[in-house]
């Protein structure tokens, strides 16, 4: 039973706590803040250590905007606008490709034990994590649209970006969105693979959208590129980001959510990948302790083996949810004989 945190312990170790003593038995760590020192201190107390990794955020090291290629183009032919705060680089931009790879690699070789990497940002070019989503049509740069044509063997048409973009949609949109699953599928395989070329023990998890395959009419694959059936080969564990204050959604939806999640994907079937969700902590909205208690219990139920929350620096500041992570999780290890 995971019962984990995301986000660097700093500001919990500041106050003189210590992990084991709150139940915490994993932490995920984005990885650019992970060193042997924090590892070291984490295991001490009695966790595994995860990191997360940034997988298609175009804004970590500047990357698009020093390299212009690599920026998403819209069905029009334009550039797209950054998702708030988030920019999606293009996937299929073989430059970005080697840049975040290379990073992988160097992760995995500054902290060598890490207990596993997980892919965050995952997806095409979108904004999820908002009250209201953005979504936009990508990619069509000569790249996406290349690679498209020698992965369906379709012929498209000349013309411009919105002419081709358009005769796409009519007439082979569905091809068009499973190549668009495709490149994603193929950047988990190959993350998997270094992951445990590097450890074959460590696991492979991926963070991603708490949506339905049905909801707002299948964006989730159509938009984001997200088939969880497809990707499940070469993930070990997945976990949906089920905020539901940002979603304008009540804590009954963290259970509904991870009861359907369990169901669909056969979770806890042998060879199947495992659930450990993220639930909410932060405060857009307000989310009051006994609130946050409920969604760290509803996040382990069900078919779920695990749960963190998003983010610690939040609970920290908070001595209501410290005592209610506390409560919750000292009393879901002992259940477990943990």
């Amino acid at each position: 039973m995971i019962c984990g945190t995301y986000g660097h312990p700093r500001s919990f170790w500041e106050q003189g706590l210590r992990l084991d003593d709150y139940g915490v038995n994993a932490v995920f760590i984005h990885g650019a803040s992970l060193d042997a020192a924090t590892v070291a201190r984490a295991r001490e107390e009695g966790c595994r250590v995860f990191a997360e990794f940034a997988t298609l955020n175009g804004q970590y090291g500047d990357y698009v905007a020093d390299h212009p290629e690599a920026h998403p183009i819209d069905d029009q032919g334009a550039p797209v606008a950054p998702a708030t705060w988030f920019l999606g680089a293009c996937p299929t931009d073989p430059g970005f490709r080697q840049f975040r790879l290379q990073a992988l690699r160097e992760l995995l070789a500054a902290v060598p034990d890490v207990d596993g990497v997980w892919m965050d940002y995952l997806h095409w070019h979108a904004q999820f994590e908002d009250p209201y989503p953005i979504f936009v049509k990508t990619c069509f740069n000569d790249c996406c649209l290349a690679a498209f044509q020698t992965w369906s063997a379709c012929v498209l048409p000349e013309g411009s970006v919105a002419e081709r973009s358009k005769w796409i949609f009519m007439n082979v949109a569905r091809q068009w969105e499973d190549w668009r699953v495709s490149v994603l599928v193929d950047w988990a395989r190959e993350i998997h693979q270094i992951v445990k070329a590097h450890n074959p023990k460590a696991l492979v998890g991926n963070y991603q959208v708490a949506w339905k395959d049905e909801d707002l009419g299948g964006v989730r694959r159509r938009c984001l590129g997200l088939d969880i059936a497809a990707m499940a080969s070469w993930v070990d564990v997945f976990s949906p980001m089920i905020y539901h204050g940002r979603s304008g959604k009540t804590p009954q939806y963290v259970s509904d959510y991870v009861d359907y999640f369990g169901a669909r994907f056969a979770i806890g079937r042998e060879g199947s990948p495992r659930l450990w969700p993220i639930v909410q902590a932060h405060d857009e909205p307000r989310i009051e302790p006994g609130e946050f208690a409920r969604v760290l219990e509803y996040g382990l139920g069900g078919r779920s083996s695990g749960v963190m929350m998003f983010t610690l620096d939040s609970v920290v500041r908070d001595a209501g949810k410290l005592a209610a992570m506390r409560r919750v999780y000292r009393h879901a290890r002992a259940t477990a004989g943990d």
